[in-house]
């Protein structure tokens, strides 16, 4: 469900093909994010998963799969 819902909110923002996210997927590099796609997606992630992301992981999130564990980990 968490993965889901972060493939669906990367693709739409970076409009992307959602079924070609894979957790390996890097946001930069391979889905064309730049910084200001980032902020909003994580903004967006904030609101969908009612989490807090820290400035601090921000730079430590490079992948697809980054994202899905840092929320995961948030929510627990």
């Amino acid at each position: 469900m968490i993965r889901e819902k972060v493939v669906e909110l990367m693709a739409k923002q970076l409009k992307v093909d959602p079924a070609t996210v894979t957790d390996e997927s890097r946001m930069v590099e391979d889905l064309g994010a730049d910084s200001a796609n980032l902020m909003i997606m994580m903004m967006d992630l904030e609101d969908a998963f009612d989490i807090q992301v820290e400035d601090s992981a921000i730079v430590t999130l490079k992948t697809v799969g980054d994202v899905v564990a840092y929320i995961e980990n948030a929510q627990e």
